[in-house]
């Protein structure tokens, strides 16, 4: 039904399809005025986007789905040892690899050298489209590889792992954009996925909030395990983005973000911002 070229093609159309939407409409719609100006910032994110693009092309070209393709064609996995396939084995793919993100980003804020690395993503002092984006190579790394192995343990269908890896990116730029939704959408949306209100709290300067709302598509798992959190004890427009003075200033710079997790700056994951 696929083959690699068709799955590259595929993920990557539907990404720039989704990132250009959130682009336009972070312009028309903005959720809070920017503190920091796009060329301030957007330099040093993009240029680790184009990182973490080169890094994943050079030692994991086939990406999930495509894993998971070679994971079906050897017959691999759990699902296929119980016989699970079609829509049962689908659906829980999907669910356990949401789930999986949710816990591999619960141990990035939990895990003092996972902390570190993960600083990068915290570093940038506003939030949108870009942020979503915004890992150092270490992190993407560890996720492919974290990801990969739950993909071979599962051996769920190629067609799962594709949709979960596009609604994956898509949903992680949407929860990362500059957007304002109606207060009844966004009340209605984050019963089932994660809008840019509910994420935003987690990119506070300060813990409680920061160690919060850790789903990047399904809200169900920050609300089961306790680790939702509704609003910004100062509101969308008064509350602070970043890692505070120590970091967030210098993560303008491209060189200094890719220095961060060999730093001892900024806060360690048991310590406040301030």
């Amino acid at each position: 039904m696929f083959d690699q070229i068709d799955i590259n093609q595929i993920r990557m159309a539907c990404f720039v399809g989704i990132f250009l939407l959130m682009a336009l409409l972070e312009a028309g719609l903005p959720r809070r005025q920017r503190t920091s100006g796009r060329l301030k910032r957007w330099p040093a994110n993009w240029g680790l986007i184009f990182l973490d693009a080169l890094v994943v092309r050079l030692i994991f070209p086939i990406g999930g789905a495509g894993l998971a393709l070679l994971v079906l064609n050897n017959g691999w996995g759990l699902f296929p040892l119980l016989g699970w396939s079609g829509v049962l084995a689908g659906v829980l793919t999907f669910l356990a690899l949401d789930l999986a993100v949710w816990f591999q980003h619960l141990m990035s804020h939990k895990i003092p050298l996972f902390w570190r690395i993960h600083r990068v993503h915290h570093a940038d002092s506003e939030v949108d489209a870009t942020t979503a984006l915004r890992f150092h190579p270490l992190e993407i790394l560890l996720s492919f590889v974290w990801k990969g192995l739950v993909i071979a343990a599962l051996g769920g269908p190629v067609a799962a792992v594709l949709i979960f890896e596009i609604v994956l990116n898509g949903s992680a730029v949407f929860s990362h954009a500059n957007l304002r939704l109606p207060l009844w959408a966004d009340r209605l949306l984050r019963y089932v996925i994660v809008t840019p209100d509910m994420h935003r709290v987690h990119h506070s300067v300060y813990r409680r909030e920061t160690d919060s709302n850790y789903g990047f598509y399904l809200s169900i798992w920050d609300r089961l395990f306790g680790t939702y959190v509704d609003q910004p004890e100062k509101g969308h427009d008064g509350m602070e983005i970043g890692l505070g003075p120590a970091l967030t200033p210098k993560a303008h710079s491209f060189l200094f973000s890719l220095a961060i997790p060999f730093l001892r700056q900024g806060r360690g994951p048991d310590e406040d911002d301030r």
